[in-house]
């Protein structure tokens, strides 16, 4: 069909539209509703371009019943019409801009809707919440108009185009059009009707724009609240009622000024902690608008930001409309589950990215407590990534050129209009990544103008490109992404930056990680200028493909769907898995926020000092303290601590009633649990946890003397025999490969020394710099085997070098196995890095014991995966779990499940046959049903296969998981890089069949 090509004229943004304004859903008198929601089912017409679709499909009675239908809100590519496609930092068409492919998929949509006569004579107004990326509206044959900004509330009246009974409603969707340029956001591309479209019934005369502001004065002792609002047809005579949350009125008034004003004393303030709201009644008798305000105060005292005279920090993360089966339509129960989790996981801060999410999930996040960075639907990142482009130098240029300057104006304007009146907005954001110049300039200075009291911030105004000198004056914020911790200190230590420092996106959460939580929080604590920041990011983007033969849910990504252009699996960047089942990453969040933070002041008198890091709530209001006490890892004693007179942010000392045994690895918890049942959490539920070391110090093993050893030197093999064990040493391999005890086979391949790990999404650089090394096809290379027959032991002296084919050794070592007479084999290494090669992933060794083996024990960190930079989550004690679930099943398979500062580990095989490890010092353990080479081969988690035998390996260190997927490189102190290692480790095999 023939179309007005508005979407390729970037000075037509909307036709027909009315004037923004802010989100509020009217009602009639006796709380009739005004609104007809036309969610449902569609019928729906798909086109790889606009000719293909048929001339004059929206006419009324257009036949269209052969159509197929596509449910509304829905994106197509989720009914098979288009392909899905996932890139970050790309445009997926060619750079002209404003124009966009003649190829350009679009859906036609067909729905009637009835009104009565009733409704005749009074305005209608038809409602898009969120379609993408652009679309043109028939009414009953007639053009109602066009618009774009997909985010964004895009409102027409359509009084004059309906009639009493039957209507049709005709929408044109295009996938791309100018504003594409202006929405280059990580994630899918889906394209249709993906928010609820309704029609709101109201009286000819009306408030059409609204503007609550609920002030406080100095003290916070009085406050005010002033509503200032549009009518469409003159004065308009308004009751207002506002009321407390118990439902108390506090004021009534008959305005028609378009203004009121309540003053209201004492007012209980809204923050995260207490989310406390004020009821507002507008009612002009005909139509009653209800909107819920708090009273908060946000504002910069010296570099730092408070809320209500409260230093506070962001403890958040960024939030996509993103469903594994609905992709970006995203309900109230999808969210009130996402809001949940947030609650349940200490994290009280939301950043909209990339865009505002829909209007009503800022109602929620005003009436659970969440702070709200509010986004403009805005980003051009793809102008750094064409050919020839960097930050540097064309980071603006989409920002920076002229014709899209209204553009860049009216989106920033439409997000702050549509939300101006929630509470739980606290900071504006001009956009994402999309460079800087006069454009975001101007539209920042119209948001500090029209709305002073909240804080404004853009990250991408830290760029200067284009020859633009940067003006940032109207910004309140310094906001980074990705800054290293040692980045963060260098803007703090610099006397010329004085603004609040905040990060918009820092620990990347892909695959497994991120693994310095600690270490930023311990910034975030420690300096009041920094305000916080947000994780990066919420939950995987997948799209369910259904289930594979092995029952796993199949999880799609970048890639997968044929795309010519696409960036892989870079969209598995959550702290939850696509269907909100949290990450490891996500427990490790919850424990670096948690809402105490404890210190053992003094150990000989039992005294630990406990920080209240609520901001507003006591702690004897919310939660008390269960303290155990543990010999290694079982439970000696366990009592409870009920803090009195403990306000938030202050510390206070207490003294503990326990006996710390004489001998064993002891340990302290302190387990923080809540008094009462709150929104989304039950009683007694555990929100963070501290543990203490007491008294360390490993197992020291005892040998059996008697019994009989002997031993047998061949060429390849030397052979160790017992009374009830044969044990096989290859002399090639430089490590037993066949271990027989009391005639269970333990393992039949040779024990490997092992430096290689899977490599996690964290990893994706470091791992270049690996595989240059031959790390991932190391080799033993036996240099000198001796063997000793001592009195009661067999000692086997080895001296080796690891390499990999044509490429030097990266590691020599000096081995010494010793096998004694009741079967336990010890094994001491020393070993020297080559300090020219990379650092290692790990250093230890692997064994493969029989599938049977499929029950482990272990005294170590637990019950989570701990590496050294990722153990908050985790605590010393003793666990026992199944082999298979040891392995943390990542959508792209990789490094997983290992268990840091261990002191022991057994496996047993359920029919009395059991192999124990120990050491005096620590280890890193790990236990897979599957190997590092089947891990780092496959894509998908629902393509793996087991290995024929159970994987155990023990290590001397494994280096930690970072954030390096998009984040800083690995610290030093977690890499495993020193020049000398040494280790040793006991391993006894126990059965019922010994006598």
């Amino acid at each position: 069909m023939r179309l007005k090509n508005y979407y390729e004229d970037p000075d037509i943004l909307h036709v027909g539209t009315t004037k923004e304004r802010a989100y509020y859903i009217p009602q009639k008198p006796e709380n009739l509703p005004s609104k007809m929601l036309l969610n449902g089912d569609w019928r729906f017409y798909y086109g790889e371009d606009p000719e293909e679709i048929p001339e004059g499909f929206y006419e009324k009675g257009y036949p269209s019943e052969e159509w197929h239908t596509i449910p509304v809100p829905g994106c197509w590519q989720n009914y098979g019409y288009d392909t899905h496609q996932y890139v970050c930092n790309y445009y997926p068409f060619p750079y002209r801009p404003p124009y966009v492919p003649k190829q350009n998929p679009c859906g036609a949509y067909i729905r009637e809707f009835v009104l009565e006569a009733s409704s005749i004579g009074k305005r209608q107004y038809l409602n898009f919440e969120g379609v993408d990326s652009c679309f043109y509206v028939w009414v009953n044959g007639e053009f109602a108009g066009y618009s774009q900004v997909s985010h964004s509330t895009s409102e027409f009246e359509i009084t004059d185009l309906v009639t009493e009974g039957s209507n049709t409603l005709a929408v044109l969707v295009l996938k791309w059009c100018d504003g594409s340029y202006l929405e280059d956001q990580d994630k899918f591309r889906m394209s249709g009707i993906f928010r609820d479209v309704y029609l709101l019934e109201r009286p000819q005369n009306h408030i059409q724009d609204i503007f609550i502001q609920a002030k406080l004065d100095d003290s916070l002792k009085t406050g005010v609240l002033e509503a200032n609002w549009e009518s469409t047809e003159g004065d308009l005579e308004i009751n207002a009622v506002l009321q407390a949350s118990d439902g108390n009125i506090l004021a009534e008034e008959k305005v028609n000024a378009g203004c009121l004003r309540f003053p209201v004393d004492d007012p209980v303030l809204w923050n995260a902690e207490q989310p406390r709201l004020y009821t507002l009644t507008l009612d002009s008798g005909e139509e009653r608008i209800v909107q819920q305000i708090g009273f908060r105060k946000i504002e910069i005292i010296d570099s730092v930001v408070y809320l209500n005279k409260v230093p506070v920090k962001m403890r958040g993360v960024n939030h996509h409309d993103s469903d594994p089966v609905t992709g970006f339509v995203m309900d109230r129960e999808q969210v009130l589950k996402d809001l949940a989790l947030m609650k349940q996981h200490n994290i009280n801060a939301i950043r909209t990215s990339h865009y505002p999410s829909s209007p009503w999930f800022m109602e929620m996040c005003d009436q659970y407590g969440f702070y709200v960075l509010d986004e403009a639907d805005l980003e051009s990142h793809g102008a750094a990534e064409f050919y020839g482009g960097s930050r540097e130098e064309t980071y603006g240029d989409v920002i920076q050129n002229p014709i899209f300057y209204q553009a860049v104006q009216d989106r920033v304007r439409r997000c702050v209009h549509r939300d101006k009146n929630r509470t739980s907005v606290i900071i504006w954001s001009l956009g994402n990544e999309s460079g800087y110049g006069v454009s975001m300039e101007d539209a920042g200075r119209w948001v500090k103008e029209f709305d002073p009291d909240r804080l404004l911030q853009y990250e991408g105004s830290i760029w200067e490109t284009g020859g633009h000198k940067n003006d940032t004056s109207m910004l309140d914020l310094y906001t980074t992404m990705y800054d290293s911790t040692f980045d963060i200190e260098k803007y703090l230590n610099n006397p010329d930056w004085k603004k609040p420092y905040m990060m918009i996106e820092y620990a990347h959460a892909m695959g497994n990680g991120p693994g310095d939580l600690e270490d930023y929080q311990k910034i975030f604590d420690g300096n009041p200028r920094v305000f916080g920041g947000f994780v990066w990011e919420w939950c995987d983007h997948g799209v369910y493909m259904g289930t594979a033969d092995n029952g796993k849910a199949k999880y799609y990504y970048g890639g997968d769907f044929q795309e010519e252009l696409h960036d892989d699996n870079f969209c598995m960047d959550g702290l939850v898995y696509p269907d909100r089942t949290p990450h490891t990453g996500l427990k490790e969040l919850k424990n670096v926020l948690r809402p105490i933070r404890a210190f053992l002041k003094d150990k000989e008198n039992k005294e630990v000092e406990l920080e209240n890091k609520m901001d507003f709530t006591a702690l004897e209001d919310r939660l008390y303290i269960h303290y155990t006490v543990e010999q290694d890892g079982a439970v000696i004693c366990e009592k409870d601590l009920y803090p009195l007179n403990h306000p938030a942010h202050e510390k206070r000392s207490y003294h503990l009633d326990y006996t710390v045994p004489s001998s064993g690895i002891c340990t302290l918890t302190l387990e923080y649990k809540t008094l009462k049942k709150e929104d989304f959490i039950e009683k007694d539920t555990v929100v963070g946890f501290d543990q203490f070391f007491l008294q360390k110090g490993g197992h020291k093993i005892k040998t059996t003397d008697s019994g009989s050893i002997r031993t047998e030197e061949l060429k390849h093999y030397i052979y160790v025999e017992g009374d009830d064990f044969t044990y096989r040493f290859d002399k090639y391999a430089g490590a037993f490969d066949q271990i027989i005890c009391s005639g269970c086979i333990y393992t039949t391949k040779p024990i490997q020394y092992n430096v290689w790990r899977a490599p996690t999404d964290n990893d994706r650089l470091a791992k270049l710099e690996w595989q240059k090394a031959g790390y991932d096809r190391i080799q033993a290379c036996v240099k000198e085997t001796e063997v000793k027959q001592l009195e009661n032991a067999v000692q086997i002296c080895v001296s080796l070098e690891l390499a990999a084919a044509h490429i030097q050794p990266c590691v020599e070592a000096q081995v010494q196995w010793n096998v004694y007479a009741d079967g336990t084999i010890s094994t001491d290494i020393k070993a020297e890095r080559n300090m020219e090669m990379p650092f290692l992933p790990r250093f230890g060794i692997r064994m493969f014991l029989p599938k049977s083996f499929s029950e482990a024990s272990y005294l170590g960190y637990g019950p989570m995966e701990s590496y050294l930079d990722k153990h908050q989550a985790s605590r010393f004690g003793r666990f026992s779990a199944k082999v298979k679930d040891l392995h943390e099943d990542y959508i792209k398979p990789q490094e997983n499940g290992s268990h840091y500062h261990t002191y022991e580990v057994s496996l047993s095989n359920g029919t009395g046959d059991q192999i124990e490890v120990y050491s005096e010092d620590t280890f890193s353990m790990q236990v897979l049903p599957y190997t590092q080479e089947e891990l780092s081969a496959k894509k998908h988690n629902f393509e793996l296969e087991e290995h024929t035998e159970t994987v155990l390996c023990l290590d001397y260190k494994m280096s930690g998981v970072g954030s390096q997927s998009c984040g800083p490189e690995l610290k030093e102190e977690y890499r495993l890089k020193e020049e000398r290692m040494n280790y040793q480790l006991m391993i006894r095999f126990k059965s019922l069949r010994r006598k």
